[in-house]
């Protein structure tokens, strides 16, 4: 009797980097709703006639079939057996002027996101944020990009609980200040430490809604919040990648002092 051949279902995915692998063929990083992060060999997708030079684009939600491991790649590589675009409804397109916030989010998924680590939550988010950053002015944008920071660091284990001190677990006084450091989490604001502060109610206002999974609550505490939040988070960002700076960011920096000598 003749084995079935195993299918295996589609994922959910988006991609967030490729390489080129040969003259004709790519490797890519997707983000995977149900695996996580999962890299894949997708041979011939740079010939001219094959249907997946439309399909694998950044931002664009695709439904990813993949198969067992790729022949002369690593072992943690496997074949993309075909790809679809998920439709419009899941796939907005991003404006030049969101590009590079798209790509922020990419390099931050690649850098700080463990291959294999599903995260359902942190997939939506993402998406939500892509839809978002679609229609955002400049100010929408920030808020979009320090909501996804710190949903993406509550995701993978390094968001402190924001209710209360760290060290003592003493619970927050929504009229005093405090800083967020990489190493301590929440602390008492020392006078002595160049860290930014926030007042106890805007970590209360944060925590509020990430313990509740509402972006939306978020993206309202961000907000009112923005001015104070970016220095704070920042760094943050930067302590847990282990690096001072990010290729976007750099390229971002470049690219307006470029547009204002014109």
């Amino acid at each position: 009797m003749a084995t079935a051949r195993r299918v295996t279902a589609p994922l959910d995915a988006y991609v967030l980097h490729r390489y080129d692998w040969s003259e004709t063929s790519l490797i890519l990083d997707l983000f995977t709703r149900s695996r996580g992060r999962v890299t894949v060999a997708a041979k011939g997708a740079k010939r001219p006639y094959s249907q997946l030079r439309s399909v694998l684009l950044p931002f664009q939600r695709i439904s990813a079939t993949i198969g067992k491991q790729a022949e002369d790649a690593q072992a943690d590589v496997v074949t993309l057996r075909a790809a679809e675009w998920a439709g419009l409804d899941a796939t907005p397109v991003l404006p030049p002027a969101r590009l590079f916030a798209g790509f922020y989010l990419n390099e931050l998924l690649m850098k700080l996101l463990a291959r294999g680590d599903a995260h359902p939550l942190l997939f939506d988010a993402y998406a939500a944020t892509l839809r978002s950053l679609a229609v955002s002015d400049d100010f929408a944008e920030q808020i979009g990009l320090r909501a996804f920071e710190l949903v993406l660091l509550k995701a993978i284990g390094l968001l402190p609980e924001l209710d209360r001190v760290t060290a003592t677990q003493q619970a927050l006084a929504p009229d005093a200040d405090y800083q967020w450091l990489g190493d301590r989490g929440v602390v008492d604001a020392d006078p002595s430490l160049a860290a930014a502060r926030l007042p106890g109610a805007d970590l209360l206002a944060i925590d509020a809604a990430l313990r509740d999974n509402n972006l939306g609550a978020l993206h309202v505490a961000c907000a009112t919040r923005l001015d104070r939040l970016k220095p704070v988070l920042r760094p943050l960002v930067h302590y847990h990648l282990g690096s001072p700076a990010l290729r976007t960011r750099d390229v971002m920096r470049d690219a307006r002092q470029l547009l204002g000598t014109r």
